[in-house]
């Protein structure tokens, strides 16, 4: 098809418009424009048909044998480009909500939440790949990412879902006498990280600390790891409100508190986003401001 020797679309749908409601006044007004602007676009279609459309008949208007030809094949095609344009936005609206997090991020934030999304919002289907791996975000695919990063890492602007305390943690008997503890002390302790992640690295790197000898570090998914570390496995470096009562019970321990260090935040593609994903994205900042006003 020779796209260049079509006619202007919105001439095409002015004179359908006029065609179906046999008036200007009317075929205007469900297009949503003026009279004149139709008379001006229908005009310009005859002129690069090279013959008249729409005759004045009294009062009113007549088309043309041609025009009553154009009118037919125009109707089913807008017919059919209507139903396709329908068929696709029911599809694509229909389709589940992929969202992909931290297995720790899961287990100990959105899943407590979860069910008042789904008593809000029972149309929309959320389908979560909670995981350490990055996942990249493509059309059609993943539509949330639920990232973390380190304020002293970030280089872009984000929307910032938590922002965050992080420590190392662990039950008593493996940091007994805290206050006599180093950063290079933890080395002779065994850790444990996420998988998918270096943190235990990044953490002594960040204390001037050379892992020699390195220490014992068992990956794990990420919502495995409290349970691990509240049986004694071993330490870990995480956000301080998943321990915040264990550590106020007094089954676990807390060193070297870092205040607003790292972020939760929401990541999605610049692209036009789905009526499904803008409503699942502020109900997540919904959640994240009454959370703020309970810690205030």
């Amino acid at each position: 098809m020779n796209w260049r020797d079509l006619p202007s679309l919105n001439a095409l749908k002015a004179f359908a418009a006029v065609a179906e409601h046999g008036s200007y006044s009317k075929g205007g007004a469900a297009l949503n424009v003026t009279h004149s602007a139709v008379v001006q676009q229908i005009r310009s279609l005859e002129r690069d048909i090279g013959t008249p459309l729409v005759l004045r008949e009294g009062r009113g208007i007549a088309l043309t044998e041609e025009g009553r030809r154009l009118a037919h094949d125009l109707a089913e095609g807008f017919r059919k480009i209507g139903a396709s344009v329908e068929a696709l936005t029911e599809d694509v609206e229909t389709r589940p909500v992929q969202v992909t997090m931290s297995p720790a991020f899961a287990t100990k934030w959105l899943m407590p939440r979860l069910s008042d999304f789904q008593t809000r919002h029972p149309e929309i289907t959320l389908l979560l790949n909670p995981t350490g791996r990055f996942i990249e975000l493509k059309p059609g695919g993943v539509d949330v990412a639920i990232r973390y990063a380190r304020y002293d890492r970030m280089i872009d602007p984000v929307d910032t879902l938590l922002d965050l305390d992080l420590l190392v943690v662990g039950r008593p008997e493996l940091l007994r006498a805290p206050e006599t503890l180093n950063a290079r002390d933890l080395l002779h302790r065994p850790w444990l990280q996420e998988l998918g992640t270096q943190e235990v690295a990044d953490w002594f790197a960040r204390h001037g600390v050379e892992m020699q000898p390195p220490p014992q570090i068992s990956h794990m998914p990420g919502n495995l790891i409290m349970d691990a570390v509240k049986r004694g496995d071993g330490i870990t470096y995480t956000v301080r409100e998943w321990v915040e009562q264990d550590i106020e019970k007094g089954d676990l321990i807390e060193l070297f508190l870092e205040r607003s260090a790292g972020q939760f935040y929401i990541h999605t593609l610049d692209l036009p986003q789905r009526a499904s994903v803008r409503t699942f994205i502020r109900w997540l900042c919904r959640q994240s401001n009454a959370q703020k006003r309970i810690e205030r």
